[in-house]
């Protein structure tokens, strides 16, 4: 990793000489955090365990919105608490032990439940989960911004996503040794049961930072309006939450490829362990791709992701659409597969580079209050987008690529036109 030696001694508290450190357990984070994230994914892992249980389609459904939504849509309202804790890693702490007491739920009921519900009992845990993951997110860009000094932030993000991407690539392989498309209840017991002991990993390594003091705030519930009125004073942040808003087409369109590979006949990118596999492969690439550009210019990075996504999207709509195209032909497989890829190395990217954006753009409180309103706004947004994607695909889901195309097109021109942040070299 490149070091930036003065930016280093910029950081307040003494923690420039601990940045190598904090570096490596940041890192180290990361990995373990992505370890038990592959585990209790909402679009692989909990789908695949609640059809094994016999849970209702209507209870399967639920699994994403309240996995995303729940960690991002509390933030606004939490931050106040946040703000009165001097080190913040001890909230990240505290959000890993309650993300380790979830997944051990899921854990009981895997082995033990059936039916509706066990159904209903996943449902609940994610949003238990879901909780410990608001309060890390809220957290941990401070301490980043407090032990990572600017010109290496994104660096950290890279090699924790390329981190990310090994685990994963190691989880898939596991899944398909373990029992390839039909994994039991009990096997996939087993693989949550190891995610949970990943997060108590994380929590002992996050204990572990060296991270300065900080003034507790007095934030009271006044501060929560206060808060909530960035979106509308705040001009820079205003544009940086929309920006992220339109980016969101390298998040919602992979799973419509998969759509689309389904209902034209190609087999490839089904099973458990090939859709981890698949997104392991793109992490691991991206990050120690997009690390570097994103200390760069975080918000070309953005910009970059946005257009170049909604290009992939709109070739992959027009591939599809050619008469005789045949998803289980060889030219099919590569159009689909490859964009199925293309999409989730751009939206590593795009992660990357709005986290350091972010982390850039505020110092001290700012910081986390930053996180927090953007995130819950985009709980809110996350949800009327996938809404009207949803109800589009009524129509086709080439129909629903096209949207979200077009927000990446919006998304480029909007990150573009961001201000700088980023110390750039």
């Amino acid at each position: 990793m490149t070091r930036n030696l003065e930016a280093e001694r910029e950081l307040p508290g003494g923690a420039g000489d601990d940045v190598a450190r904090n570096g490596l357990r940041l890192v180290a984070a990361s990995a373990l955090q992505s370890s038990g994230d592959q585990a209790v994914k909402p679009s692989t892992v909990l789908p695949w365990l609640m059809n094994a249980l016999g849970a209702p389609t209507a209870l399967i459904g639920l699994l994403v919105p309240i996995r995303e939504s729940g960690s991002m849509l509390p933030q606004a309202f939490l931050t106040p608490l946040v703000l009165r804790v001097r080190q913040r890693k001890w909230i990240l702490v505290v959000g890993s032990l309650i993300q380790a007491l979830a997944v051990a739920a899921m854990v009981t009921i895997a082995a033990l439940g059936e039916g509706t519900p066990a159904g209903v009992g996943i449902v609940v845990a994610v949003a238990v989960f879901s909780l410990g993951r608001c309060l890390t997110s809220i957290a941990s860009k401070d301490v980043q911004g407090r032990t990572i000094p600017k010109g290496e932030r994104g660096q950290i993000n890279g090699l924790g996503t390329t981190a990310a991407g090994v685990v994963a690539i190691t989880v898939g392989l596991a899944i398909r040794v373990l029992g390839g498309e039909d994994l039991s209840a009990t096997q996939i017991a087993w693989l949550l049961a190891g995610g949970g002991a990943m997060w108590i990993a994380t929590a002992i390594v996050q204990a572990g930072l060296h991270e300065p003091d900080g003034e507790p705030s007095s934030a009271d519930d006044d501060s929560r309006t206060g808060v909530l009125r960035l979106l509308r004073e705040d001009r820079q942040f205003r544009s940086f939450v929309t920006t992220r808003s339109f980016l969101l087409v390298s998040a919602l369109s992979p799973p419509f490829i998969v759509t689309l590979a389904a209902t034209s006949g190609s087999a490839t990118l089904s099973g458990l362990g090939g859709f981890v596999i698949a997104s392991g492969v793109a992490s691991l690439i991206g990050g120690r791709l997009f690390g570097g550009l994103a200390d760069r210019s975080s918000r070309r990075l953005m910009a970059f992701g946005a257009g170049a996504a909604a290009v992939v999207v709109v070739a992959l709509v027009g591939a599809v659409s050619l008469p005789g195209f045949d998803g289980a032909s060889a030219w099919g497989t590569v159009v689909l597969v490859g964009g199925y890829f293309l999409l989730t190395l751009l939206h590593t990217g795009v992660r990357v580079g709005r986290k350091t954006y972010v982390v850039d753009m505020a110092e001290g409180d700012m910081r986390t209050v930053y996180v927090a309103v953007s995130n819950s706004a985009m709980g809110v947004i996350l949800l009327v987008v996938g809404a009207v994607s949803s109800a589009i695909a009524v129509l086709g889901v080439e129909w629903a690529l096209l949207f979200l195309a077009a927000l990446g097109v919006l998304g480029a021109v909007w990150g573009w036109r961001l201000p700088e942040v980023s110390r750039g070299r």
